[in-house]
C-alpha cells in the first residue's frame, strides 16, 4: 500500500455532499430500509448506530481501506465491475467515483432503492439490478467484468446457493479476471463477531447453532429464533452461518491452486510499534498462529478473522 492513505488518486476522486444531501439519504434509509423497524428502534443506541452506519460510516470505510486494496489489485477506473451484495449503495458509490462501471446486484429492492437516490445525491452512476446471486450467470449471460465482487453477501446465502452461485460467478470471469469478497466471517475462526457474538458458534452444526442462538447476547438475536418453525429457521441461516476455504476448494479449483493476488490481513488493523506489540499479545495474533501452523500450505487470506480475498481467474 502506499504511504499516503488513502493514495492521493484516489483521494482526488472523492465526492462530496453537504447536508441537504445527507438529509435525503437519511430519510430514503427511514422510509425504505429502516421501514421494518420502528421509530423506537432507531432512537436507541444501536438503532442511532446502525443509522450512522448506513449514512455515512460504510462509505468512509470503504474509501479508506477497501477502495486502495482493490485498486492496487487492478485499477477501478474503466473497470467494469459486478458487485454482489450492494446494499444501501455506500460500497457502489465507492467504486464509481473512481471512475467504474457498476453492475450493482442485492436481493433487498428497499436496499436498492435507498442505493439508487444515494447515487443521484452523489451525481455516480450505477446499473442497479434486484436479484439473488444464484441468477446473475443467467442475469449477465455474455457480460464480461473485470471484478466480481461478494460484498458482504455469500455468508447470508444457504450452503447450496453459495456453492453455486461461487461456481457460476468464477466461471463468468475471463482469465486474468478478479473475484473478490469482501468481509465475510470465516468458519474457522473461534468467534462470531457478526451474527451470534458467541464463541465456537461457527462450529456448531446448523440445527445445534439454531438451538443454541438463545444463549446469544446480542439484542435481537438471542431472542429472535424461540419458534422452532420453517420461516424461523431459515431466517436464522441467511442471518450468516460463515464461510471458508472449503467451499473455494468445492467451487473453483484445489483451494493451493489458487491465484491469491491480494488479501487484508487483521495486521494491517494494528499499525505502530506499541498497537504491534499489543496485537502480539492478543488472543486474535495467538490463535491465527495456531492456524498457520496448522495450515501451512494455505495462503494466509483463509485463515483471517474475516475473509478479504482478490483471486485472479488463471
Amino acid at each position: 500500500m502506499s504511504n499516503s492513505f488513502p493514495p492521493n488518486h484516489i483521494r482526488a476522486n472523492f465526492r462530496t455532499i453537504g447536508k441537504p444531501g445527507f438529509d435525503l439519504i437519511e430519510s430514503s434509509l427511514r422510509q425504505n430500509f429502516f421501514k421494518r423497524n420502528t421509530e423506537a428502534y432507531l432512537s436507541t443506541d444501536q438503532g442511532k448506530t446502525d443509522l450512522e452506519n448506513h449514512l455515512r460510516h460504510r462509505l468512509e470505510v470503504n474509501r479508506i481501506a477497501m477502495i486502495p486494496w482493490l485498486d492496487e489489485a487492478r485499477p477501478l477506473a474503466n473497470s467494469k465491475i459486478l458487485e454482489i451484495g450492494g446494499g444501501t449503495g455506500c460500497s457502489t458509490v465507492a467504486l464509481a467515483e473512481q471512475g467504474a462501471t457498476v453492475v450493482a446486484v442485492d436481493i433487498d429492492e428497499d436496499a436498492l432503492t435507498v442505493a439508487r437516490e444515494r447515487c443521484q445525491v452523489y451525481g455516480v452512476n450505477a446499473r442497479f439490478v434486484q436479484a439473488n446471486a444464484i441468477d446473475v450467470h443467467q442475469l449477465f449471460a455474455g457480460e464480461t467484468f473485470d471484478f466480481i465482487i461478494f460484498y458482504a453477501s455469500l455468508e447470508h446465502l444457504l450452503l447450496p446457493e453459495r456453492l453455486a452461485a461461487m461456481r457460476a460467478t468464477w466461471e463468468m470471469l475471463p482469465r486474468g479476471a478478479l473475484w473478490c469478497v469482501v468481509e465475510a466471517p470465516n468458519r474457522l475462526w473461534y468467534y462470531d463477531q457478526q451474527a451470534s457474538r458467541l464463541p465456537f458458534f461457527m462450529w456448531l452444526p446448523d440445527e445445534l447453532a439454531f438451538q443454541y442462538s438463545s444463549r446469544s447476547p446480542r439484542a435481537g438475536y438471542g431472542d429472535r429464533y424461540r419458534d422452532d418453525s420453517e420461516e424461523s429457521r431459515l431466517h436464522f441461516l441467511r442471518r450468516g452461518r460463515g464461510v471458508s476455504f472449503h467451499e473455494f476448494d468445492l467451487a473453483m479449483k484445489p483451494v493451493r491452486e489458487l491465484k491469491v493476488k491480494s488479501s487484508l490481513k487483521m495486521e494491517t488493523r494494528h499499525r505502530g510499534l506499541l498497537k504491534s506489540i499489543k496485537w502480539r499479545m492478543s488472543d486474535e495474533y495467538k490463535y491465527l498462529t495456531l492456524l498457520r501452523k496448522l495450515a501451512p500450505d494455505i495462503d494466509e487470506g483463509f485463515l483471517q478473522a474475516l475473509l478479504y480475498l482478490i483471486i485472479e481467474k488463471d
